[in-house]
């Protein structure tokens, strides 16, 4: 059946990686100053990658890990702000999909990160390509519960809209 598109579209993006010691701490593209930070194998900004899994998923496409897969040697170490880049040009390229706006809920007990919350909006608003009153970034803990909210992981959850280009 082919029906009309819909002139929006919302997406759900979710991350989350084990906190370690030592390691830099960068969320929303912002260094965070913490004893720990999240682990994996690019940058590990839970926030980033939460927010390119939105904006992929509002758009019909795949999830990052198809893009940049943790098992290629090429992109350790790499700045997330490259994964959010090209999840806004796979979502312009495949149908015409652009950033409305995007909410952020960042799920942990540490590191305490309400200081940098305005300093995170303007910078994912500028890696995406918005104004930073189109980025929503709260923060919230897991009242001690799991390994979140014992302070061993971070995860962040993201809603993205994105509508058609005119």
């Amino acid at each position: 059946m082919n029906q009309p598109q819909p002139a929006f579209r919302i997406g759900l993006g979710y991350d989350i990686h084990p906190l370690v010691a030592g390691r830099a701490c960068v969320l929303g593209g912002v260094n965070i100053p913490s004893d720990v930070g999240p682990d994996g194998h690019s940058d590990a900004d839970v926030v980033l990658h939460a927010a390119a899994d939105a904006i992929l998923g509002a758009a019909g496409l795949r999830d990052i890990g198809h893009y940049f897969p943790n098992t290629d040697p090429a992109i350790k170490g790499l700045d997330s702000a490259v994964i959010v880049k090209k999840a806004v040009a796979e979502a312009k390229a495949n149908g015409g999909w652009v950033v409305g706006n995007l909410d952020i809920v960042i799920i942990g007990e540490r590191p305490k990160v309400m200081a940098q919350v305005e300093a995170m909006k303007a910078r994912v608003a500028e890696i995406i390509g918005i104004s930073p009153s189109q980025v929503g970034i709260k923060a919230t803990t897991n009242e001690g519960m799991d390994s979140i909210g014992q302070g061993k992981a971070l995860a962040v959850q993201a809603v993205c809209l994105v509508f058609k280009a005119v």
